[in-house]
């Protein structure tokens, strides 16, 4: 039998989802995807490879990414002026996706209660619209990352493969939660 629609269960169990989402995509990322950046990477290179991706990946300086530009910003705005160092930002970082993992969650949670379309695909089209406005829309928006147009498409294989995982993570840990709840 269906639990009844309940918001607030809806977003807790949406909330608790996002958080084991961020964290599967982590582990995606860091792992299998890797895997299929170097085989997307190689198929591109094989074509050609331009002379700025080949200095990219030489110059051996870390990569600063939109979550850690973004707890260096809230930082900043929060202190009037304070900047984050290199190691404040690598630590911060992951808050900042696992917070945002988890209000994802918490939408998607509260959506799901009320429509069938919100847990299509049992949430990769969730996790689909969350790369399209996220990653290719508000990160370069907000000046965090380059216009979409600056990297190959394929550079673009992980990343939305990991947000239809999260997707399908956070529907399935959100049906388990609201099983129980």
């Amino acid at each position: 039998m269906e639990n009844e629609k309940h918001l607030m269960r809806g977003v807790l169990a949406g909330i608790v989802g996002g958080l084991v989402a961020s964290w599967v995509m982590n582990k995606f990322i860091a792992g299998p995807g890797v895997k299929l950046q170097h085989a997307v990477q190689s198929c591109e290179e094989n074509n050609r490879e331009e002379p700025q991706a080949r200095e990219q990946k030489q110059s051996g300086e870390p990569k600063i990414d939109a979550t850690m530009k973004t707890a260096d910003a809230i930082v900043n705005t929060a202190t009037g002026g304070r900047h984050l160092s290199l190691e404040e930002k690598q630590k911060a970082g992951p808050v900042v996706h696992y917070a945002f993992g988890a209000l994802m969650g918490g939408l998607y949670g509260g959506l799901a209660e009320y429509s069938t379309f919100a847990r299509s695909g049992f949430g990769t089209t969730f996790g689909g619209i969350l790369f399209t406005g996220a990653d290719l829309v508000a990160v370069p928006a907000l000046h965090l990352s380059g216009a979409p147009t600056d990297s190959p498409v394929g550079s673009y294989a992980a990343p939305f493969a990991a947000h239809l995982l999260y997707g399908a993570t956070t529907e399935l840990v959100r049906r388990a939660i609201r099983f129980i709840l």
